[in-house]
């Protein structure tokens, strides 16, 4: 069974950096897919990045975009998300979720495909 740990949230001032972290267990097809999601209280859910395993394609949306950054390190499982000039809106929790579907298009960031999901961790940042 797919295991997902994320962890490294915390409180910073806008401008800051926070990297988070997702260590991942259990896949067993040879390709598969991490993304990150963040909800903010009384928001809908939203898909900030992802990463592909096997060519480590990356997509943003432009809310995050050049701020933010999805990478992995597959000897230790991990998966990060460096989040650089957060600005208070980012506030929100943060989830690392994944899937081991076949994706024609490669990773998504769209939480409907995404079949294993880690417990969330908070990120606040203050004005």
């Amino acid at each position: 069974e797919v295991q997902l740990q994320a962890s490294g949230g915390g409180s910073v001032q806008s401008g800051g950096s926070l990297r988070l972290s997702c260590v991942a267990s259990g896949f067993t097809a040879d390709v598969y897919y991490i993304a990150w999601f963040r909800q903010a209280p009384g928001k809908a859910r939203e898909g900030i990045a992802c990463i592909s395993s096997d060519d480590g394609n990356t997509y943003y949306p432009e809310s995050v975009k050049g701020r933010f950054t999805i990478s992995s390190d597959n000897a230790k499982n991990t998966h990060y998300l460096q989040m650089n000039n957060l600005k208070p809106t980012d506030t929100a929790v943060y989830y690392c979720a994944a899937t081991q579907r076949i994706l024609q298009w490669g990773c998504s960031a769209y939480a409907g495909v995404q079949d294993y999901w880690g417990q969330g961790t908070q990120v606040t940042v203050s004005s």
